[in-house]
C-alpha cells in the first residue's frame, strides 16, 4: 500500500500543477486597474493612447524604443493593423487620427488577430473592440483593450 500512496501523491501533485498552468493562461485580464479607473486620453497632437500606470493590472505596454512600426498609409481609415511581434494594434478611426492598443484580449489573454468592420477581433471567443477607443463592442470581454503609446511624425508611426 505504501507504493500505491506514493504514486497517488505524485499524480495528484502533477495534476494540480497542470491545472494551475492551464488556469493561469485563461485568467489574464488586462485593462484598467481594479478600481476601473482609466488613464486620461493623450492631448491632441503627437501621441495617441496613454501610458500605463505603474502597478496597473493592465497588460504590459509593448516594447517600442522608437523603432518605426508602420507608415500612416499602411493603416486603413476606419480600420487598423495588428502587429503581432510588438503585441500592439494600430487603428485609424478617422482620417489622420491614429490610436494604438495592446493586442492582448482582456477576456482570456489571447492575441487579437484582425481588424474588420470597425472592430478589433479576438479569434478565441469572438470578443470585439472598437477601433476608435478600444472599448468592448461585443463580449465575452467586459473590459477595453489597454491603450499603447505611439508617435506619429510625418508619415511614420513609432511605438513610444
Amino acid at each position: 500500500m505504501g507504493n500505491s500512496t506514493g504514486r497517488r501523491t505524485v499524480l495528484a501533485a502533477g495534476a494540480a500543477s497542470l491545472a494551475g498552468a492551464a488556469l493561469s493562461g485563461c485568467g489574464a485580464d488586462g485593462g484598467s486597474d481594479a478600481s476601473g479607473a482609466q488613464d486620461a486620453p493623450a492631448p491632441a497632437g503627437s501621441e495617441a493612447g496613454a501610458p500605463q500606470p505603474a502597478g496597473s493590472a493592465a497588460a504590459p505596454a509593448p516594447a517600442g524604443g522608437g523603432k518605426a512600426l508602420a507608415r500612416t498609409a499602411d493603416i486603413p481609415v476606419g480600420g487598423g493593423k495588428v502587429f503581432k511581434d510588438q503585441k500592439v494594434v494600430v487603428t485609424q478611426p478617422t482620417a489622420g487620427q491614429f490610436k494604438a492598443f495592446s493586442a492582448t484580449c482582456t477576456h482570456a489573454g489571447c492575441s487579437v488577430a484582425s481588424v474588420k468592420d470597425g472592430n478589433i477581433v479576438c479569434p478565441c471567443h469572438q470578443s470585439l473592440f472598437k477601433v476608435s477607443d478600444g472599448t468592448v463592442a461585443g463580449g465575452p470581454a467586459s473590459r477595453p483593450l489597454a491603450p499603447a503609446r505611439i508617435t506619429v511624425a510625418g508619415d511614420s508611426i513609432t511605438l513610444a
